[in-house]
């Protein structure tokens, strides 16, 4: 059981909000409504832990390990949500999320194969930490940089969490869980190919809503995170190798085998489907 030491080792790194960001430092000719608004945006998106919270605890029902985790990840990440609205309530009032704004990202997610979810999140944490530090690099203002430099190392740590979680699918399940995490892989280091960013929060998850069931859609604007990327932060093609390098080199790591492209780990999907075939027949 990887539960109780995760919960440990996390415990050890946990931030206080209320001591551990430096408020005073608060600069208010450094913060722009632009600005401003993004902020809110994430804080709502951050909210969407509770309905994927709910989808992981409905798919992994005779899973109680990850399904402990959960009380950890979700914790964590409503307290994201949490510290930026808070930033907004000190700083912007006029910009804090109501209610009926963070409620409308909660919807249910259909239900989807275990591991490839697992993997997709894996990838989304890995994203989100260097979206988050490039957003901290875009801000000019003390408070939030600091905010999103302390989430975006939470991000990292979560995806060293589901990282364990994988390494232990693999040795339970062997190439079927290779086949899984493989092919999301390739799918998550190939954002660069479509017109979309690649993370949980911008994929359809509710075929009856769609086109509305990603939580990017229920958001107050919802082409706010290809602005936010592209116009604002600038994540750019140099940040996005970053993503690419850090996801393979993770899969090298879980593989035991070493992929430096995106191609790389496509063949060595094709190989685990391969060796699927023959028992699927």
């Amino acid at each position: 059981m990887l539960y109780p030491e995760l919960f440990k080792s996390l415990e050890q790194v946990r931030w206080n909000m209320d001591t551990d960001i430096a408020w005073d430092s608060f600069d208010a000719s450094q913060l722009t409504d632009e600005q401003a608004l993004t902020i809110k945006m994430n804080a709502i998106t951050e909210w969407s832990a509770l309905p994927a919270t709910e989808m992981f605890l409905r798919d992994n029902r005779d899973d109680s390990d990850f399904s402990a985790f959960m009380s950890v990840w979700f914790f964590e990440e409503q307290k994201h949500s949490l510290v930026l609205m808070e930033y907004l309530r000190r700083f912007r009032p006029d910009m804090v999320p109501t209610e009926e704004e963070l409620h409308n990202v909660r919807f249910e997610f259909d239900p989807a194969p275990r591991l490839e979810t697992l993997m997709l999140h894996f990838c989304g944490e890995i994203r989100l930490n260097h979206w988050y530090r490039c957003a901290a690099d875009w801000h000019s203002e003390p408070v939030i940089k600091q905010i999103y430099k302390i989430i975006s190392q939470d991000e990292a740590r979560h995806g060293g969490a589901y990282l364990r979680y994988m390494k232990k699918a693999l040795n339970a399940t062997g190439d079927n869980a290779r086949a899984a995490f493989s092919k999301i892989g390739v799918l998550m280091a190939s954002a660069r190919r479509t017109e979309k960013p690649l993370h949980p929060t911008n994929l359809h998850v509710n075929e009856s809503l769609f086109p509305n069931d990603t939580v990017q859609s229920r958001l107050p604007d919802p082409g706010w995170l290809e602005k936010w990327l592209d116009h604002q932060i600038k994540f750019d093609g140099e940040w996005e190798k970053k993503v690419v390098d850090r996801i393979l080199h993770n899969m090298s790591l879980l593989f035991e085998r070493t992929f430096v492209t995106v191609q790389d780990l496509n063949r060595y999907r094709k190989e685990a489907n391969a060796r699927l075939a023959p028992a699927a027949l």
